[in-house]
């Protein structure tokens, strides 16, 4: 019961550690101080462990790195338009 509390309260907070960022782009339409290889490596990671949950049939991991994983890609796409310098 204890290791299940932990692993969703991970999974909680990794799902949600990006909304910030996410939120301050949206605010500032800037994202100059993003960057876009940190988001690239993770999300490469974090398909990783999508991969690596679905081999252990583990819906934890598996929904938790999928919302991470979009919300990787959205600060991707965040990056490619407001990123640049205008």
């Amino acid at each position: 019961m204890l290791w299940t509390i932990i692993g969703v309260s991970a999974a909680i907070l990794t799902m949600f550690a990006f909304i910030p960022q996410i939120i301050k782009i949206f605010k500032t339409k800037s994202a100059s101080d993003v960057s876009p290889i940190t988001l690239i490596q993770l999300s490469i990671g974090v398909s990783l462990w999508i991969i690596y949950g679905i081999h252990l049939k583990d819906a934890i991991i598996i929904t938790a790195n999928s919302i991470t994983l979009t919300t990787l890609i959205l600060l991707l796409s965040l990056y490619l338009n407001y990123g640049r310098i205008k």
